[in-house]
């Protein structure tokens, strides 16, 4: 009977659900600026939004990364070292 009253307390309410999207819908930039807030946008375009901007933003980690990398390999100072340093220990 306890195990049955865990598993409802952790279920998610379909008004959780349609709040925690209305949040994401606010934080992704390709929406927020191509819709209106009239505009009613659904759950999957929103998702399908936030898979692509997550994709995004770690091309853009990893392009940030190597431009990185290429100036610390090219940069000879004891500053670069520290970087470098620190950058490994990650």
């Amino acid at each position: 009977m306890s195990n049955r009253r865990s598993r409802s307390s952790n279920m998610i309410t379909e008004d959780q659900i349609n709040d925690l999207v209305s949040k994401l819908q606010q934080l992704l930039p390709e929406i927020r600026h191509s819709h209106r807030h009239s505009d009613k946008v659904s759950s999957a375009k929103i998702l399908q939004e936030t898979c692509n901007y997550i994709r995004s933003l770690h091309r853009e980690v990893d392009d940030l990364s190597e431009r990185l990398s290429e100036l610390l390999a090219n940069t000879d100072t004891a500053q670069a070292s520290i970087i470098r340093n620190l950058l490994l220990q990650q």
